[in-house]
């Protein structure tokens, strides 16, 4: 009886005719009353407010919008559906991912216009606050990649894969996005890929193909006119900075067949910093890759692009500093030829980029060891620019090096200055001969005449 004061709402159920009151006919009165509600639950969801308001920003948002003031609506409803889903806290149904990614997908999946020359070429890479090609939409692009960044981050990665949310098909598309004319998207869609790439573990094989292709393309199968290489060996950056030691055989082949030749087009200035980075990336892994990388970079040397040249010196120079010591040693006879080739340039560039190179501590042990091969060309080279060279400043910088080389060598470089001065002479002496024995050429072609 006080059980029953204390507890009015408690309620005796009376057994069913026919069943008795056992455990598990109690348990199956449990099941039942908790399924009902759950089904109450879910239709109490079905008609939130919160979720239908959703439901109308993304059907609104999935059309496209030409004047500027629906644009405008567009882009406020945009940024209430990405504050609702950044301060939601229950879990979106399946159902509203699938509209929602539908919306996402008609707004960044567009046909893009082929990329310039002018967008591609003149545009240099610490240009930043200069905007090639800017989107027209960007106003309301920008909070799309927020949304899909931060449905990224926030599902679950089974939940997005069972569903094929994001699935193969998707990343594709987001591949090719990359081609955009405008630097901020391309930014944008650089994170969620890489996004992608950090979460989505079972994609990574594919991603990396799918990004070996987009390079192959570029290199072999176009006219060097496809936006969107930089970004993506940003990505490369990171996922060759987490390769183990020893590197496997597929990382060296994509070093070899895919990396190298990406040194070959002739805006190669536009993307050369990142990639320059993978490949310092690869010798500091594994040293060996330093000669190999070194001699396919002098395959690809350019002839007369001064831009090019100036970035390979670099390059040659942060390689050369992290590769194996007897490997350079053994390629320091072309690689002094192609360091002098460019003291000799025309182009004051190139060549007070060739002559800073021979500050260099470990370019002047390959010279010192390497004397009877490298002095001699390198003298030449010098003693040829002090003369020549119509630059002031090349012609100052090459007196220092001359110092630098007397210091190291006194009586070798005063052999080679002899050596030099019979080559000279007899060089002279050569086309002397040859313009006397053309001029009684000519003189017998008259008398016959």
């Amino acid at each position: 009886m006080v059980a029953q004061r204390n507890n009015p709402q408690t309620t005796v159920i009376p057994p069913v005719a026919g069943k008795s009151t056992t455990l598990q006919f109690l348990f199956d009165l449990d099941s039942e009353s908790c399924s009902t509600q759950n089904d109450d639950e879910d239709k109490i969801q079905i008609f939130d407010p919160r979720i239908e308001e959703l439901t109308s920003i993304i059907v609104y948002c999935t059309e496209y919008r030409s004047n500027d003031k629906e644009s405008g609506l567009k882009r406020l409803k945009l940024t209430q559906l990405l504050s609702i889903i950044k301060t939601s806290t229950t879990p979106l149904s399946d159902q509203t991912l699938e509209f929602l990614f539908k919306m996402l997908a008609s707004n960044l999946f567009r046909p893009l216009p082929p990329p310039s020359s002018s967008t591609v070429s003149v545009i240099s890479p610490e240009d930043d606050d200069c905007i090639a090609a800017p989107a027209a939409a960007w106003p309301h692009l920008q909070i799309i990649y927020d949304i899909l960044l931060r449905l990224i981050i926030k599902k679950d990665v089974k939940t997005l894969r069972q569903v094929q949310f994001i699935g193969r098909s998707f990343v594709l598309n987001l591949l090719v996005l990359f081609q955009s004319g405008d630097p901020r998207e391309r930014d944008a869609v650089k994170n969620v890929v890489h996004r992608i790439y950090s979460k989505f573990t079972f994609y990574r094989s594919f991603m990396r193909k799918a990004m070996t292709d987009v390079f192959l393309h570029y290199v072999y199968e176009t006219d060097h006119r496809q936006n969107g290489i930089g970004e993506i060996l940003e990505i490369w950056g990171s996922i060759i900075n987490g390769f183990t030691v020893p590197l496997k055989e597929e990382h060296k082949l994509f070093l070899s067949r895919v990396l190298i030749p990406l040194h070959k087009p002739k805006n190669m200035q536009v993307y050369h910093r990142q990639l320059a980075y993978c490949v310092s990336q690869f010798v500091q892994k594994e040293a060996e890759i330093g000669g190999v990388v070194i001699g396919k970079i002098l395959k690809y040397w350019p002839v007369t692009n001064c831009g090019k040249e100036v970035l390979l010196i670099g390059e040659l120079e942060e390689i050369v500093e992290n590769m194996d010591r007897q490997q350079f040693l053994n390629l320091a006879i072309p690689l002094w030829t192609q360091i002098t080739k460019c003291i000799k340039s025309s182009n004051s560039q190139v060549a007070e980029r060739a002559l800073y190179v021979c500050n260099n501590e470990q370019f002047l042990k390959a010279v010192s060891q390497e004397l009877d091969e490298v002095f001699p060309v390198l003298v030449e080279a010098i003693e040829k620019n002090l003369t020549l060279h119509w630059n002031k400043n090349v012609r100052e910088l090459t007196h220092n090096v001359k110092t630098l080389l007397e210091d190291l060598e006194p009586v070798l470089y005063r052999k080679c200055l002899e050596m030099n001065e019979i080559h000279w002479l007899t060089t002279r002496l050569d086309e002397n001969t040859r313009r006397k024995r053309w001029e009684r050429i000519e003189m017998v072609a008259r008398t016959n005449n």
